[in-house]
C-alpha cells in the first residue's frame, strides 16, 4: 500500500492536464457555453476547490483515527508527510487517491448542477493541480518575492511549529476565516 502513496511531482500534470483540456472542450464546444458562462463556472470551481483543499487538509488529513488499521492508513497517506516533509515522493497526491476523489466530486457536482458540472469541475480540478504544484514548490523552492515567501512561511509553520494551524496550502484565506491561522504576536 505504501507504494501507492509515493509519486513524482509531475505525475498529476500528466494525468490531469488532458482531463482539464477535455473539460474545456466539453464545456465550450460540446455544450456551447459562452465564454462568460464558462469563466463564471470555472471561477466558482476554483472557489469550491479552495474550500475543499482547506476542509480535506484540516478534517481528513489531520483526523486522528483510533483503530490500528485506520492509524496505519492515515500515516501512509499523510502522517508520513509530516514525519518526512521534504520527501519529494510524498508532496503531491497520488492518482490512486486523487482519481477516486475527483470522480466522486464530479459525480456530486453533476447530480447538483447537471451539465454545468463540466465547467465547474474544470476550475475545481485546475485548482487541485495548482495546489499539488504549489505544495511541491513550497517544500523545494526558494522564493524571493513577498507573496511566495509568505505562503512558504505559512506552510512551514504548519509543518515545523504547530500542525493544528495553517491548513491552507495555496492560501491562508480559510485559515483566517476559521481562525486556524498563525496569529502574529
Amino acid at each position: 500500500m505504501e507504494s501507492l502513496s509515493k509519486v513524482p511531482f509531475y505525475v498529476p500534470l500528466i494525468v490531469y492536464i488532458p482531463v482539464i483540456i477535455w473539460f474545456i472542450w466539453k464545456s465550450l464546444f460540446s455544450l456551447n457555453l459562452s465564454a462568460l458562462t464558462f469563466s463564471a463556472y470555472v471561477t466558482a470551481g476554483f472557489a469550491v476547490w479552495s474550500f475543499i483543499e482547506y476542509f480535506l487538509h484540516r478534517f481528513v488529513f489531520h483526523f486522528h483515527p483510533t483503530s490500528d488499521w485506520a492509524k496505519r492508513i492515515h500515516f501512509i497517506f499523510h502522517g508520513v508527510h509530516h514525519d518526512f516533509p521534504n520527501d519529494a515522493g510524498r508532496l503531491v497526491m497520488p492518482p490512486s487517491a486523487s482519481l477516486p476523489l475527483a470522480s466522486l466530486f464530479f459525480l456530486l457536482f453533476y447530480v447538483i448542477l447537471g451539465n454545468m458540472a463540466f465547467p465547474l469541475f474544470c476550475g475545481f480540478i485546475t485548482g487541485y493541480l495548482i495546489y499539488d504544484m504549489v505544495h511541491y514548490a513550497l517544500h523545494h523552492a526558494t522564493f524571493k518575492s513577498g507573496f511566495w515567501k509568505k505562503l512558504k512561511k505559512h506552510h512551514m509553520l504548519h509543518h515545523y511549529s504547530d500542525d493544528t494551524k495553517g491548513y491552507g496550502v495555496t492560501s491562508d484565506f480559510w485559515d483566517k476565516i476559521f481562525r486556524s491561522d498563525f496569529i502574529k504576536k
